[in-house]
């Protein structure tokens, strides 16, 4: 039995199992990395991560109402509230939860907005036969060919066509993907958008 995850004709086939002769290969649509971008489904489904820049506004309250950097631990401090929770969450959950903790200090609920000014945490990680590996945060809409640009581009003794992507799908659970730098150069296959957390490894 074997088990490959390859990119044709820009759709993504799944796991194939193949018994023998016999392969039955199951067709997804490959994840596209600007539906994570605050900018194409706006804000209120962005999650955010860390090192994220946030405007925090609290009306009428200028003391509250500032730019704040979200730490690695994915929080920031506030005055009157000490540390808020921010990572892995959307703009509206945030401002919810610090409206519900001001309301202690105010005699009506406060009204609370949140942004999201810059994005940073879009990181992905490029490894092995690249001329310069390592990590790359890179804006929303980044192009599987634009990283491997910002990565120098390949060695002598890359195998282009065994490049893989490893990528965490919505349930957490880490997927591989094949993806064939010739068919991707040719149109044959998706110019697969990055998502944060990839990491591209060329052989």
């Amino acid at each position: 039995m074997e088990w490959a995850h390859v990119v044709r004709g820009g759709l993504l086939l799944g796991w194939i199992t193949c018994w023998g002769v016999a392969c039955t290969p199951t067709l997804m649509d490959l994840p596209d990395a600007a539906s994570n971008s605050p900018e194409t489904l706006g804000q209120q489904t962005y999650r955010i991560g860390p090192e994220d820049v946030l405007e925090v506004m609290v009306w009428k309250n200028s003391d509250l109402s500032r730019a704040v950097s979200v730490r690695p631990d994915g929080k920031f401090s506030l005055p009157l509230l000490g540390e808020v929770r921010a990572s892995g969450r959307t703009v509206p959950e945030v401002a919810a939860e610090i409206s519900e903790r001001l309301q202690a200090y105010y005699r009506e609920p406060p009204k609370v907005s949140v942004m999201v000014q810059q994005v940073n945490s879009h990181a992905i990680y490029v490894m092995g036969s690249v001329g310069q590996p390592g990590k790359y945060v890179v804006k929303t809409g980044t192009t599987f060919l634009q990283v491997l640009a910002l990565a120098g581009g390949f060695t002598d003794f890359a195998a282009p066509n065994k490049i893989v992507l490893r990528r965490h799908g919505a349930d957490g659970e880490e997927q591989a993907f094949r993806i064939r730098f010739k068919e991707v150069v040719a149109g044959r296959a998706q110019n697969v958008m990055m998502q944060p957390g990839d990491t591209v490894i060329v052989p």
